[in-house]
């Protein structure tokens, strides 16, 4: 049993994904090729945004972000402390602050309620976090936003194709970013991203960063860096691309039919008023006492299961010098030592989800 089964998406995909780069090789245009293009306009049209930026990876699209909003030493950026470190390590990377806020204990997501008072006169973004497959309250995050003249930058990796009221991942704040991490809802073949916004200067800018400052060749208006993303990547996911739509249906199917299994049995994940859930990861809730003997029993079935995140960013050697501790953020710090991720992709069998489910049925009690 696979924990993202990437094996059997390509088998199933082969003859577009094998055409696609072929028809890469044949013309050799390996460094923004033509492929880049159409991606773009693809993805631009399906989050229903102006602007499509494609770039080498989640991480470099959350650094080119802050960078086109000219975010640097002395600033401060609001997040999250649990996600994966890329969220936290651009902020410092760029050279402004990290500020936490803690989540919610059932979406995982940031928290609006303590938004207002984490915010300063240096606070010049906010980063939610769309984490597991699922989008925060960003209605309330924007206005927050909007009153103190403070950008939105939501982090999608994980979202990538999930709606709230209507509106895609990705398209629902001033810029978006997803990465295309090969196990992500929307995969290459190797690290990539992209950002999404309407902001016409903006597009601009990140196109420029993107490419070592300059959108025309020997002309650099920006401090830039080498983030563009490969053709080869590209052409990859456009011969998955017709796919993707009922990956998203299956993956909620899925995730739907995981929770109908478990329910009475272990906290399984809420979907909030208003959204639809892609499932990165279908995480449940395991007591922290018993998390590594269901780890360990459950692995020892033949089944693997994964934990997204086993420490917050508060408590990594790196951010110590932000001055928080153990105990200031307790939503956080309580769901790192509780979540557990079981096998989820668009290809998971009845037979095997039944196997998972009975056999974690069986440990917990």
């Amino acid at each position: 049993m696979e924990f993202i089964d990437l094996k059997t998406q390509y088998e199933t995909y082969k003859d577009e994904i094998d055409r696609k780069m072929r028809e890469v090789v044949d013309h050799g245009q390996f460094i923004m090729g033509p492929e880049i293009d159409e991606l773009e306009k693809v993805l631009a049209e399906y989050v229903g945004v102006k602007h499509c930026i494609t770039v080498a990876s989640g991480t470099v699209s959350l650094e080119i972000a802050l960078r086109a909003l000219d975010i640097g030493a002395g600033d401060e950026v609001i997040t999250v402390p649990f996600s994966w470190i890329s969220t936290a390590e651009v902020i410092a990377a760029v050279g402004a602050n990290p500020v936490f806020i803690d989540i919610e204990s059932d979406t995982y997501n940031m928290d609006p309620d303590l938004l207002e008072e984490a915010i300063t006169e240096n606070t010049k973004a906010i980063m939610p976090v769309s984490l597991f497959g699922q989008m925060p309250a960003l209605e309330r995050i924007n206005a927050i936003a909007e009153k103190h003249d403070i950008a939105v930058i939501e982090d999608a990796a994980q979202s990538f194709g999930a709606t709230r009221n209507g509106k895609r991942s990705c398209g629902a704040s001033l810029i978006g970013s997803t990465s295309f991490f090969p196990a992500k809802p929307l995969g290459c073949f190797g690290d990539g991203g992209a950002l999404f916004t309407d902001d016409d200067d903006l597009a601009d800018i990140m196109k420029a960063i993107r490419s070592h400052g300059g959108i025309k060749r020997h002309h650099h208006t920006h401090i830039g860096l080498n983030g563009r993303f490969d053709t080869l990547q590209a052409a990859v996911i456009l011969g998955k691309w017709e796919h993707f739509d009922k990956e998203v249906q299956t993956r909620g199917e899925i995730g739907a039919r995981y929770s109908k299994l478990l329910k009475g049995q272990i906290k399984t994940p809420k979907i909030a008023e208003g959204n639809t859930h892609v499932y990165a990861q279908y995480t449940i809730r395991v007591n922290e006492e018993h998390r590594d003997e269901v780890v360990a029993r459950i692995k020892e079935a033949g089944i693997p299961v994964g934990i997204y995140y086993p420490k917050c960013f508060h408590e990594q050697p790196v951010f110590q010098n932000l001055g928080y501790n153990y105990g200031d953020f307790p939503k956080s710090e309580k769901a790192s030592r509780e979540v557990l991720s079981l096998p989820m992709h668009p290809f998971l069998s009845e037979e095997d989800q039944d196997k998972v489910c009975e056999q974690l049925i069986k440990i917990i009690n």
